[in-house]
């Protein structure tokens, strides 16, 4: 396995995941709670920030690799689950929400190694609603992680709209990569 500087930053990703999580369980002796919010907030967007930051280096180094491809959609995965599993024990958002979005990850990332293994991984590529989906959820994530107010604004609930429409976009792309797939689906399973 190599190492490079987009490879370290997905893995420095993964590293940030039970940082932000245990930030809020710290005592409230040590950190109080709109502090643990902040902080939480910031080292989930900074982990946020890296995703970018990695795919542009890797493009513009030309270290593109295998094994940053694998490995940069698992740290995206288990950064918004660990942080929806996280929201919904802390009451800040709905579990069916949650459910939805890990559930719909869990499926297309099946599908994709499934069409892999078919050599048929371009019918499932990113597509722009899978990016859209992913960019409302990278903005909601940090708005019910703070879950205070915000220039008057209640980031809880404009968090929450926002993983609707997350949760929206989720199922919509779900669907999309789901028809990409069908006919192949039906000609292997034949």
């Amino acid at each position: 396995m190599q190492f490079n500087l987009p490879i370290l930053l997905t893995w420095a990703r993964i590293v940030l995941i039970p940082l932000f999580i245990g930030v809020l369980y710290l005592p409230s002796e040590w950190l109080s709670l709109p502090n643990r919010n902040l902080t939480a907030t910031i080292i989930f967007v900074a982990a946020a920030l890296t995703d970018w930051l990695d795919g542009y280096l890797a493009r513009k180094l030309n270290q593109t690799s295998a094994f940053g491809a694998f490995l940069d959609p698992v740290a995206d995965k288990l950064m918004v689950a660990a942080a929806l599993i996280l929201l919904v024990e802390l009451d800040r958002t709905n579990m069916v929400l949650a459910f939805i979005i890990i559930g719909r990850e869990i499926a297309i990332s099946a599908l994709r190694e499934w069409m892999a293994s078919l050599g048929e991984s371009r019918s499932v590529a990113v597509s722009m609603a899978g990016k859209i989906k992913t960019a409302a959820q990278m903005v909601a994530l940090p708005m019910l992680l703070y879950a205070d107010n915000l220039f008057g604004v209640s980031m809880l609930r404009l968090g929450n709209l926002l993983l609707w429409v997350a949760a929206v976009l989720t199922v919509w792309s779900m669907v999309y990569y789901l028809r990409k797939a069908w006919p192949i689906i039906v000609k292997k399973s034949m």
